[in-house]
């Protein structure tokens, strides 16, 4: 299993597009083989979104890749965020 983590730190009065942005993204990899699930979260108590995507393995989640990084790369994410996110790539031990 392969796990990818994003947190992003949202600009006041930008939420709704960095949503609809990680939305995007997630969208991209419907399709892709390996994908188990992904989702954007909110943590109820902080400024944070949080993207979670499940994949089968690494591989997998380095096939679908050109394909999130299409579906972003014209997005100013320096204009909707206040730092750049935290991205954590877990595997099993």
């Amino acid at each position: 299993m392969y796990i990818h983590i994003s947190i992003h730190y949202p600009k006041p009065g930008k939420e709704n597009l960095l949503i609809e942005s990680m939305h995007r993204f997630g969208k991209s990899m419907e399709g892709h083989n390996g994908l188990i699930m992904v989702h954007t979260t909110k943590d109820e108590d902080k400024n944070q979104l949080i993207g979670l995507a499940i994949w089968e393995s690494k591989e997998d989640w380095l096939a679908a890749r050109p394909d999130m990084i299409e579906a972003v790369k014209d997005d100013p994410f320096e204009e909707w965020e206040l730092k750049p996110p935290e991205v954590y790539h877990l595997v099993n031990m």
